[in-house]
């Protein structure tokens, strides 16, 4: 039986407030804004104008997408705010940044970034894992960024700290399209993060 497809209003992006070394990034962050526009989804993120963050903002707006930025009010000047985006809202902290990425969204993809975008990503999987919302997060990974990563996290399924089917809720793919198209199809897991003392190990 097929999967019911999904349709996102909004998709928020997590990505780093600097380029990085490697061209694709920027290609890569570039190509998420325009194909969010392309399919009328509005783009949420941290609100700056620098780095991946400008890039695939800048980039939806010229596609004629809307790109709402959610910036703490401390960082707004030391951020750089993207003060041409369609919104942006300013909030307090920047737990109640993520807090309001989550609200706001229906879905979740991140690009390469820093400790930044790896605390977005994990605190929004983590909730996934709890059950405290039900929306897909996406990897998109560029370049062969995330695979050290990914490596990590099969290792911390081996050594029981991490269920497969929670591993297996985090989609990742190289390709923004493939990504999104995935992420229409999701359906999060049942049950909870932990394993029994002396459960047989997972597939």
């Amino acid at each position: 039986m097929a999967r019911a497809m999904h349709t996102f209003k909004r998709v928020c992006v997590f990505c780093g407030s600097n380029a990085g070394s490697r061209p694709e990034y920027s290609a890569a962050a570039r190509e998420v804004g325009k194909e969010l526009a392309r399919r009328g989804v509005e783009m949420v993120y941290g609100g700056g104008s620098v780095g991946l963050m400008g890039v695939a903002a800048d980039a939806a707006l010229a596609a004629g997408g809307k790109v709402i930025g959610i910036i703490p009010r401390g960082l707004r000047t030391r951020e750089l705010a993207h003060e041409g985006v369609t919104s942006i809202i300013e909030v307090e902290s920047m737990h109640a940044r993520k807090s309001r990425m989550v609200e706001l969204a229906d879905a979740f993809v991140a690009l390469p970034g820093g400790i930044g975008t790896l605390d977005e990503l994990f605190e929004t999987w983590t909730w996934l894992q709890l059950g405290i919302h039900r929306k897909p997060i996406g990897l998109l990974n560029v370049a062969g960024y995330f695979d050290r990563l990914l490596a990590f996290l099969d290792h911390a399924r081996d050594e029981r700290f991490l269920r497969s089917v929670h591993l297996d809720s985090l989609l990742v793919e190289d390709n923004v399209e493939r990504l999104l198209d995935r992420a229409a199809r999701f359906e999060a897991p049942d049950g909870g993060k932990w394993i029994e003392e002396g459960a047989p190990l997972e597939p």
